[in-house]
């Protein structure tokens, strides 16, 4: 069983810093590419960064030059520095990733987790 864990999340006000965290967990045998969604209420789900395995990073233009996404391989963790928080930011913010699990490939989802940045 494989699984996505979000965690960092919170309630901050505009200006200051987050980090958000991303476990994955079970009978991994790679990770290929990770990234961070965010959907806000009424909103779609929209892409905010993602990082290939070898470490090449791609962000949304909305957070270009406040965010910065990471991952540890050793740890199959992944993480999101989100600095200059706005209140447009405000969004359940969700790990992807595809990975190879037991001679398989799959892209799995985190449950999510909830960033409020108030004004």
């Amino acid at each position: 069983q494989v699984q996505l864990v979000e965690s960092g999340g919170g309630l901050v006000q505009a200006g200051r810093s987050l980090r958000l965290s991303c476990a994955a967990s079970g009978s991994i045998f790679s990770i290929n590419a990770m990234g961070w969604f965010r959907q806000a209420p009424g909103k779609q789900r929209e892409l905010v960064a993602t990082i290939t395995s070898d470490g090449s990073t791609n962000y949304a233009d909305s957070v270009k030059g406040r965010f910065t996404i990471s991952r540890d391989n050793a740890k199959n963790t992944m993480y999101l520095q989100m600095n200059s928080l706005k209140p447009e930011d405000t969004a359940v913010y969700y790990c992807n990733a595809g990975l190879y699990y037991s001679g398989s490939y799959a892209n799995y989802w985190g449950q999510g987790t909830q960033v409020t940045v108030s004004s």
